[in-house]
């Protein structure tokens, strides 16, 4: 590797310019990563070409962001990260991403071509490491296919299932070709011995092979794939048995949303259907804070009661008991991008393998509306019932000595405006919060998914910041105590990029969604209990602004001062001492 001091070269363009143009091409508008020598010629191309180079305190953050990026945006989020540890440090973040069916690309560097398996710095066998978590593994052998491999890469993240896809380039592709040759051959005029000639002999036919077959012409990126149909003849299935129902239940969840830009037409459809409907993940915020169709509350009750439920991108796993949840005299329809959901723990009446989201506008316009005043009402008296007992005062909401949960939420969701991006990282605090707060809008819920991840709170958050920056919304990140160590210095990224936001810390000095079940059932705290310490304090040292509320009569005036600050640019921690909660009891999934 070249040193600091010594003057760069440039003779054409570098594999890190042949990337930067598919990127721009496809419209990428960030990368998200952390600096390594074997990818830097991929930044700066990039940074060359206006991309927004994001640069994170820990791999999975960038893989975090770019995931976030892609739910909220459409189009594949890109993380780039050095070899070896770098692309380790990703494992975990690449496999929520896969889970969420959410399309990521990630760019690993590699050990030069030459040295691969022979000990080079940061070299092992990342195909082997990420293979199982990720759609494909794509190893490039050659600057010339370069841009073929990352546009692959690109369009298969996105169809037909979206999901991650890693891209492994070794270092001696990015690095322009004089640089490369010279690192190769420096000295090999010297060296007479027949080995060391063999070598040369060797190398340079190497380098021909590595360097030759180069593009002549820019890069253009090719037409997305056509979207695949809704098929009509169980389309027309469901439409019967919707027909003939009485108490339908809609489930929508995260996979209705993989097309971002269709989330309007969606909530149109589902409106126009009238439907009760329970909306999870991505979806949350679909139909805005106040729809009479959206129920919230007692969702095992309503199941138990429906005689038909549609799955919309909604699987049957352990959030519906695996199934067991739905009654076996109900009918089922699924609709799902994945084959093997539908069929997974309970097999539907009919199984729909579609964009879950296109096929409700579709179901719209083949079934004219019913009337299901005497179940909605039903479902909306529960709902009412329920928010009254969490609206009521609880003995601690007012104590000098911390806040109780529920109070803070409804404190935050008194100063959030309507347009607010919220992201959940946390275990009992966030539960909490998505029991109160309610996004405004289509995509303004953002949580890791099925996979259950702490940590991606920073991540996200950055990526949430980033993309509602042009708009002027507000970005809410909700944080357990446990989980914003995780990522909390993403805090100096936060500062030095100038996005702002505000993060809300539930500090309850404990790992509270674990301590509450072990304490009951194994009688003991071990490993459950943490301090209550002072986050706002380390967030300051990040570059941001933090607060310490102790005391519910401290929320609207600190919430407001962390509104103002982050409008501003900066990022500000609001640390806020929570009273002990039973208000979760008994929460425990597995």
């Amino acid at each position: 590797m070249p040193r600091a001091t010594e003057q760069p070269h440039s003779i054409g363009k570098s594999g890190g310019d042949l990337l930067a143009e598919v990127l721009v091409a496809h419209g990428v508008p960030a990368l998200f990563t952390l600096c390594g020598g074997h990818t830097a010629p991929i930044l700066v191309a990039a940074k060359r070409e206006g991309l927004e180079i994001i640069d994170v305190r820990h791999e999975a953050s960038a893989v975090f962001a770019a995931d976030a990026s892609a739910r909220l945006s459409g189009r594949p989020g890109v993380a780039v990260v050095t070899a070896g540890p770098g692309v380790t440090n990703t494992v975990t973040a690449v496999k929520n991403a896969q889970e969420a069916q959410s399309p990521v690309v990630l760019i690993g560097g590699a050990a030069p071509t030459v040295l691969r398996g022979r000990g080079a710095l940061q070299d092992i066998d990342q195909k082997a490491l990420l293979a199982p978590h990720v759609k494909a593994v794509l190893r490039v052998t050659r600057v010339g296919s370069l841009q073929e491999q990352l546009s692959q890469a690109l369009t298969l993240a996105s169809s037909p299932i979206p999901g991650p896809v890693f891209l492994e380039c070794p270092l001696d592709l990015l690095y322009d070709e004089e640089l490369v040759r010279e690192w190769y051959l420096k000295g090999s005029e010297t060296r007479t011995s027949i080995s060391a000639r063999l070598e040369t002999i060797w190398l340079k036919r190497h380098l021909g092979r590595m360097f030759g077959g180069l593009p002549q012409r820019p890069y253009s990126a090719p037409p997305p794939p056509p979207q695949p149909a809704v098929p009509s003849a169980p389309l027309a299935r469901a439409a019967a048995l919707l027909r003939n129902s009485e108490r339908p239940l809609l489930l929508l969840g995260s996979g209705a949303m993989v097309q971002p830009n269709r989330a309007a037409l969606t909530a149109a459809a589902v409106e126009s259907l009238g439907l009760p409907v329970f909306l999870s993940g991505m979806s949350r915020g679909l139909l805005g804070a106040n729809s009479l169709l959206q129920v919230r509350h007692r969702r095992r009750e309503a199941l138990r009661e429906a005689d038909l439920i549609i799955l919309a991108g909604s699987p049957t796993d352990f959030r519906l008991e695996y199934g067991r949840a739905i009654p076996r005299r109900t009918r089922l329809i699924k609709v799902n991008y994945d084959r093997r959901e539908l069929r997974k723990n309970r097999r539907p009446d009919i199984g729909i393998k579609c964009d879950p989201g296109l096929f409700i506008e579709e179901l719209a316009r083949v079934h004219s509306a019913l009337d299901y005043k005497p179940w909605r009402a039903a479902l909306a008296a529960r709902d009412a019932e329920r928010e009254s007992e969490i609206n009521a005062p609880s003995p601690s909401a007012t104590t000098d000595s911390g806040v109780h949960p529920v109070a803070l939420c409804q404190a935050m969701a008194a100063a959030m405006a309507q347009d607010a991006t919220m992201v959940g990282d946390g275990g009992d605090f966030v539960a909490t919060a998505a029991y109160i707060l309610r996004p405004g809008a289509p995509l303004h819920w953002l949580d890791p998914g099925v996979f259950g991840t702490l940590g991606m709170g920073g991540g996200f958050a950055l990526a949430a910041a980033l993309e509602r920056r042009s708009t002027g919304g507000e970005t809410w990140l909700l944080w357990g105590d446990g989980s914003c160590a995780f990522s909390l210095a993403e805090f100096d990224t936060l500062a030095r990029h100038g996005l702002g936001l505000i993060a809300v810390v539930g500090n309850d000095g404990s790992w509270s969604q674990i301590a509450r079940d072990q304490v009951k059932v194994l009688g003991d705290d071990v490993g459950t209990a943490l301090e209550q310490r002072a986050y706002h304090t380390v967030a300051e040292g990040y570059g941001g602004r933090g607060l310490l509320v102790t005391a519910a009569t401290q929320l609207p005036t600190a919430l407001a001062q962390a509104k103002a600050w982050a409008a501003d640019g900066i990022p500000v921690l609001v640390n806020v001492h929570l009273t002990k909660s039973d208000f979760r009891e008994g929460s425990l999934s597995m």
